[in-house]
C-alpha cells in the first residue's frame, strides 16, 4: 500500500484500555514514520475510560507530561472499511527519545513475554474467539438491535442460527472484505447464547500478530456496524438479564523444526503442557483485573454464566478456566477462558503467556484436572469485585513477574480513577461510557 499516495493518513497506538490514540496526518508524512516524526505525550497511553488524564500520574505531573516517540510496529499500513474516503492506519508504538520502549506501552508487555519464549528458540502460535453484540443505541436507554429485514427488535438468542445469520448476512459479508482486506484471518463465523450476539474465530498465527489482529479487530467491527445502521460493543455484559461477552485464546508453543512443544502424541499433552497450564492458574487470582478491566465486567463473572470465576483447568471441559481442547495431538493446545470481551488484546495476551511462560521457566506443577461442574468445586477464586481485583493486581507477585513495573502501576492509578467516577454513574447508564470504548 503506497501511503503517499493518500491525502491523509492515521497512526496510533494502543492505550491500557485498548483504544487507540493517535493522530491524522498528510500522507506526506510516510517516508518520515520511521524517523520518529510523530510525537505525542507519554501519559496519552495512561489516560482513564473518558480520555482524561489519571489525577496526581508522575507522568504528567512529575515529569512535565513529556512527549515519546512513535514508531510504527512492523505490522503496516491496513485499511480501514467502514470509512467512506481512503485512510490508511499505520499501527505504532510508544518509545523514548532515545529510543527505548516505553514501559507503559502494553504491546511492548506483549513484545517483552514472547521474546521471554524466543530465548528458548520457541514461538507462540495464537488465536482468538471474539463475541460482540450488536444493539440499538438511538435513546437514552439501550435495546435490542432490530431485524434488518422486518425492522422489529430481535426478541429471543438464535443458538447457531442460519436464519439469524440471514438476517444480518449483508453486515457479515461486508466483515469478511473487510477482514480480508486488513489481512486479518477470519474464519468461524456464528449466531451466540445472547439476543443479536455473534462469534468470530480468528485463525491461528504468530502470537503478536495476533493480538495485532485482534485489536484491530475490535476497531473494525464497531466502525463496520455503524456504517450497517447499528452499533457492535464488546462489553462483557450489555443486558443485564442476558448472555455476555467473552474472548477465548488459544496457544501453542512450536520449536524451530516447528514441533508442537505441547503434543506427547496422546491426549494428556506433555509436561510442558502442564507447567504453563500450573503457571497461568497461578496468575488467575492476581491478574484478575487484566481479565475483567471495567465495572462492567464483574457483571458476566457470576456462575453458571458461561464465564469461569474460579482457577481450574479440565480437559474438554467448558465450566473450567483453562480448558485442554480436543482434536489431533498435533493440535494440542491450551484454551484460556476467563476474558470478557471488553479486555485490552495486548495486556491479555501477555498477561496469559507470561504466566504460561513463568510457570515453564520455574517447573510448576498444576493440581489434578477437575471433572463435572467448576462452579460446584472450593477452587481459588478470581476477584469478586473491580475493587478487589485492582488491589490484587497492584501486589501480586506473580503480575510482578510478568509485567514491567511502570505499567502495573499506570493501570492501578488509571483503574482507581475510574472506580470513584463509574461510581458516581447509575449502573443502569454506564453502558454510555462502555458502548464505544471496549
Amino acid at each position: 500500500m503506497e501511503l503517499a499516495n493518500h491525502p491523509t493518513i492515521r497512526v496510533a497506538a494502543c492505550d491500557l484500555n485498548g483504544q487507540m490514540r493517535g493522530k491524522r496526518v498528510p500522507g506526506g508524512y510516510a517516508a518520515k514514520l520511521d524517523q520518529g516524526a510523530i510525537r505525542m505525550p507519554l501519559s496519552v497511553l495512561n489516560v482513564d475510560i473518558f480520555g482524561a488524564d489519571i489525577d496526581g500520574s508522575p507522568l504528567v505531573f512529575a515529569s512535565g507530561d513529556a512527549d515519546g516517540v512513535l514508531h510504527p510496529t512492523g505490522r503496516g499500513p491496513v485499511p480501514l472499511p467502514w470509512l467512506d474516503a481512503p485512510q490508511p492506519l499505520v499501527p505504532m508504538a510508544m518509545h523514548h527519545d532515545d529510543g527505548l520502549p516505553f514501559e507503559g506501552d502494553p504491546r511492548h508487555a506483549l513484545v517483552a513475554v514472547l521474546d521471554r519464549f524466543g530465548e528458548r528458540g520457541w514461538q507462540v502460535i495464537a488465536a482468538t474467539e471474539l463475541e460482540f453484540t450488536l444493539v440499538d443505541d438511538s435513546g437514552e436507554t439501550l435495546h435490542r438491535v432490530r431485524d434488518p429485514r422486518s425492522g422489529r427488535r430481535l426478541e429471543a438468542p438464535g443458538i447457531l442460527s442460519m436464519t439469524q445469520m440471514d438476517a444480518f448476512d449483508p453486515f457479515l459479508t461486508a466483515l469478511y472484505e473487510a477482514c480480508a482486506a486488513m489481512g486479518i484471518p477470519a474464519q468461524t463465523a456464528t449466531s451466540e447464547a445472547g439476543i443479536g450476539q455473534f462469534e468470530v474465530t480468528l485463525n491461528h498465527q504468530d502470537g503478536l500478530r495476533a493480538a495485532d489482529d485482534t485489536w484491530l479487530f475490535k476497531t473494525l467491527i464497531k466502525g463496520l456496524a455503524h456504517k450497517h445502521g447499528f452499533s457492535a460493543t464488546f462489553m462483557a455484559k450489555p443486558f443485564a438479564n442476558d448472555a455476555g461477552n467473552g474472548m477465548h485464546m488459544h496457544f501453542s508453543v512450536i520449536d524451530a523444526e516447528g514441533r508442537n512443544l505441547f503434543d506427547d502424541g496422546g491426549e494428556a499433552g506433555t509436561d510442558l503442557l502442564r507447567a504453563a497450564v500450573a503457571g497461568c492458574l497461578a496468575a488467575l487470582p492476581g491478574s484478575t483485573l487484566v481479565f475483567a478491566p471495567h465495572a462492567n465486567s464483574y457483571t458476566r463473572l457470576v456462575p453458571d454464566a458461561h464465564a469461569p470465576t474460579s482457577a481450574s483447568w479440565a480437559y474438554e471441559n467448558r465450566t473450567a478456566a483453562i480448558r485442554i481442547p480436543g482434536g489431533p495431538p498435533q493440535a494440542r493446545r491450551i484454551e484460556h477462558r476467563v476474558s470478557g470481551g471488553d479486555i485490552n488484546p495486548y495486556l491479555t495476551f501477555a498477561a496469559i503467556l507470561g504466566a504460561a511462560i513463568t510457570g515453564i521457566e520455574e517447573g510448576m506443577t498444576p493440581p489434578a484436572p477437575i471433572t463435572g461442574n467448576a462452579y460446584q468445586r472450593d477452587l481459588p477464586a478470581m476477584a469478586p469485585d473491580w475493587e478487589t481485583a485492582i488491589d490484587r493486581f497492584a501486589t501480586d507477585p506473580m503480575v510482578a513477574r510478568i509485567l514491567p513495573g511502570q505499567l502495573i502501576a499506570n493501570l492501578v492509578m488509571t483503574k482507581r480513577q475510574e472506580l470513584r467516577l463509574m461510581r458516581d454513574i447509575p449502573t443502569e447508564t454506564q453502558w454510555k461510557t462502555y458502548l464505544e470504548t471496549v
